[in-house]
């Protein structure tokens, strides 16, 4: 199907939001039990919705918008999650080690780019990459707590390392 022009993709982008912004803030409501997170993302629901160019092709509005709206909603608690173990961690520092806000948000923002690129890697992959970061042992210490030869290390970490790259 050709792309649609900008005033009719905001157009049935403005009718989707018509009939199903009141339903999708009261599920995402439900959900997190908190008004305000399901009113924001029932917004950046419909932003994604608007940048995309599929609009006239949507055949169940409904579970398109919930699609969309879960994963924004998995991002926010994953997100909140990392920043609450990060300010407990620094909690633990005592009052030395508190950054500042813009420090904090900048360090919460790494942590879920960590994150996210942890998440997409294999189970051994991932931690074997964090035995090495973390834990600074050596291939051969990582290799006997995997169950796995040091060649097979050394391609874990090479394929983490990869990945780290192409996050930047």
């Amino acid at each position: 199907m050709p792309a649609v022009s900008d005033s009719v993709q905001r157009h049935l982008v403005g009718a989707m939001y018509v009939e199903h912004q009141s339903w999708l803030q009261g599920w995402l409501r439900r959900k997190l039990g908190n008004a305000f997170d399901a009113a924001d993302l029932t917004h950046d629901t419909f932003v994604r919705v608007l940048s995309r160019d599929d609009a006239p092709n949507i055949r169940e509005p409904r579970a398109f918008l919930g699609i969309i709206a879960h994963g924004l909603m998995v991002n926010l608690l994953r997100r909140r999650s990392l920043e609450a173990a990060y300010l407990e961690a620094l909690a633990c520092h005592g009052e030395a080690a508190s950054p500042s806000p813009e420090e904090r948000a900048l360090v919460v923002d790494a942590l879920v780019q960590i994150d996210a690129l942890l998440d997409g890697l294999p189970a051994k992959v991932r931690r074997a990459f964090l035995l090495l970061q973390l834990e600074g042992l050596t291939h051969a210490e990582i290799a006997a707590q995997l169950g796995v030869s040091v060649s097979s290390v050394r391609q874990y970490i090479a394929r983490a390392m990869q990945n780290c790259l192409l996050l930047r």
